[in-house]
C-alpha cells in the first residue's frame, strides 16, 4: 500500500471521528442545558423555600446539618431536592406513624377500615412519600445533566484534539511523494 493512501484513509477516518465528537458534543451540551433548565422550571414552580436560617424547623441534628447550606433560600437545583427529600420530608414522615412506612400503615387500615387516625396517617404517608418521590426524581435528572455536562466537555476536548491530528494529517499526506510505500 502506498503511503499516500494509508495517509489518506487515517486522515479521512480523523475528520469524520472529529465530526461525530462534534455532533456527540452538541447533542451531550444541549441535553445537558435542556436538564437543568427543566429541573430548575419544574421545582421554581412549586415555591418550596427552605427554612429561615436559626428556625426551630433547622434545629434538630438529622435536619440542621444538612439543609443550613440552604436555609431561606427556593428549592431550585437537584441537589436542594435531595437535601430536602432526605433530609426535611423523610424526617417529618418517620415522626408519623412511629416510623411505619405508608404500605405498613395502609395494610393495617385493611384490617381496621374505620380507624380515623390510620386513614390520617394514611393520607399524611400518601402525600409525603409521593411529593419525597417526585423530588427524588428530579434530583436524578439533575444528575443526569450533569453527566451530560461532564460527557460534553469530554466530546469537546477529544474533537479538538482529533481535528488538530486531522490537520497535522492533511499536511503529512501533502508533504509525502507518492512513491513512498
Amino acid at each position: 500500500m502506498e503511503r499516500k493512501t494509508l495517509d489518506w484513509i487515517l486522515t479521512a477516518g480523523g475528520a469524520v471521528l472529529t465530526a461525530v465528537l462534534v455532533a456527540a458534543g452538541i447533542f451531550l451540551t444541549l441535553a445537558a442545558s435542556y436538564a437543568n433548565s427543566n429541573v430548575h422550571d419544574q421545582l421554581a414552580q412549586q415555591k418550596i423555600v427552605f427554612p429561615p436560617a436559626g428556625s426551630t424547623a433547622l434545629a434538630s441534628s438529622e435536619i440542621g446539618p444538612y439543609l443550613n447550606q440552604y436555609a431561606g433560600q427556593p428549592l431550585t437545583t437537584g441537589a436542594q431536592a435531595k437535601a430536602y427529600a432526605d433530609h426535611f420530608i423523610a424526617v417529618h414522615l418517620s415522626e408519623v406513624a412511629n416510623g411505619k412506612t405508608y404500605a405498613e400503615v395502609s395494610t393495617a387500615l385493611q384490617t381496621d377500615e374505620n380507624n380515623a387516625t390510620l386513614k390520617a396517617q394514611q393520607a399524611t404517608l400518601f402525600q409525603g412519600e409521593t411529593l419525597r418521590g417526585l423530588l427524588l426524581t428530579a434530583y436524578a435528572f439533575s444528575v443526569f445533566g450533569m453527566i451530560a455536562s461532564i460527557a460534553a466537555i469530554v466530546s469537546w476536548i477529544l474533537a479538538g484534539i482529533m481535528l488538530v491530528l486531522t490537520i497535522l494529517g492533511v499536511i503529512h499526506y501533502r508533504r509525502v511523494s507518492k512513491a513512498t510505500t
